[in-house]
């Protein structure tokens, strides 16, 4: 059966495997409210004054921490806009940062163009209050807003929809969608159906064997998940509970290591810029996976059908696999297992491969290993297979 393929777009998106999600806006300045809490009225535009705002700070660190794309909050379930708009009095415009002149979502598109990062803006299409709204008249505010978002900021690479709060609301997707396009062409969509999807939990983890395919369509996923393990926004109260560099690791192989992409969300603080805290970690992060593959284990290897023999120049301890398969044409491996010696020494089952699939086993003394395809489409093409001894 022929498998549905992947648009550029969204081979484009796996291959930046990891990007950042800034939550950055009025609840910034308002400890303790949190989504739908019927509070959010109290949340007054005076209060938002981020004094040292450095956007450049944000994507220069996370460039430095391997990221390839960002992801900013340009309106959240609060309703408040980060940018100047003219559909809402509940925005920068009315606020005391840089005396209402500002425009937050200016200053990060700017600095994702300066940086070389893929531009993601995160859009909540429900906001509070919006139930007591008509629909189409709450759809015009919609598509106004999207086109002011796609219209003043240049090319904007990543559109991120959030599907919390809009059940029992009736959108009008196809008008909304056709605008959205009519104004960025290739802009890749996350949620509702689109280009990418939510992988289910915000813990950062792919459940393992997921597959990219389902209903007859090709959708990679992105595990989004907290770098302070309590809040998406900033607060005072949870500095310690920045995860560490192994916890980070350890999203990655559960998140990038299964497939899919890796959306880590940094608070910046009241200032408008990421505390040390985070920063630290996040780069931590990459030394220490820069450290663990930074160099593979040499090998030649020997074909026989769908088995792959790979000889070790000479015995060694081997404790990690790292496999890749095109998926240009869609995703054609379902199962494998990886073995070594004879088939009495049988030491791995796995599933799908992907973008990228990092396998772990106990370290072993190995002279050679053998991964065999156990149910592929006939046409399927492994990219990459590399050894590593991690410790």
């Amino acid at each position: 059966m022929a498998q549905p393929k992947p648009t550029q777009n969204q081979l484009k998106f796996l291959d930046w495997e990891f990007g950042v999600f800034f939550h950055f806006g009025i609840r910034t300045f308002y400890e303790g409210h949190t989504d739908w809490d019927g509070h959010e009225a109290e949340m007054i535009p005076a209060g938002f004054n981020p004094e040292k705002i450095d956007c450049e700070q944000w994507i220069r660190t996370i460039k430095e921490a391997g990221a390839k794309y960002a992801v900013m909050t340009a309106k959240h379930h609060d309703g408040f806009a980060n940018w100047p708009s003219a559909y809402s009095d509940y925005s920068v415009k009315n606020t005391p940062y840089q005396n209402g002149k500002g425009d937050v979502v200016r200053q990060f598109t700017d600095a994702c163009r300066k940086y070389g990062l893929g531009i993601g803006l995160y859009y909540s299409p429900a906001q509070f209050g919006f139930a007591f709204v008509d629909a189409k008249a709450y759809d015009d505010y919609f598509v106004n807003q999207m086109t002011e978002l796609l219209s003043n900021y240049g090319k904007i690479d990543y559109l991120w929809f959030d599907g919390c709060g809009s059940g029992g609301h009736e959108y009008d997707w196809p008008r909304i969608l056709g605008e959205i396009h009519r104004l960025q062409p290739d802009i890749l969509i996350f949620g509702f159906g689109q280009g990418t999807d939510w992988i289910g939990n915000e813990e950062g983890i792919t459940p393992f064997g997921t597959s990219y395919v389902s209903g007859g369509v090709f959708r990679p996923f992105e595990c989004d998940c907290k770098m302070r393990r309590g809040n998406w926004f900033f607060s005072d109260r949870d500095e310690h509970l920045v995860r560490p560099v192994a916890d980070l690791c350890g999203l990655w192989y559960y998140s990038v290591g299964r497939g899919n992409n890796l959306l880590l969300n940094i608070g910046p603080n009241r200032e408008g810029v990421l505390p040390q805290a985070d920063c630290d970690a996040l780069v931590g992060m990459k030394r220490e996976l820069d450290r663990r593959f930074a160099n593979p284990v040499p090998y030649t290897l020997e074909r026989k059908g769908n088995r792959f023999i790979l000889h070790l120049a000479q015995p060694q301890l081997l404790n990690t696999v790292v496999l890749s398969e095109n998926l240009l044409q869609g995703e054609k491996i379902h199962a494998f297992t990886i073995g070594a010696g004879d088939d009495t020494m049988h030491l791995y089952d796995g599933k799908t491969v992907g973008h990228k699939q990092i396998v772990t086993i106990p370290p072993y003394w190995f002279g050679s290993l053998i991964l065999e395809i156990t149910d592929a489409d006939a046409d399927f093409e492994l990219t990459d297979i590399k050894l590593y001894y991690v410790q």
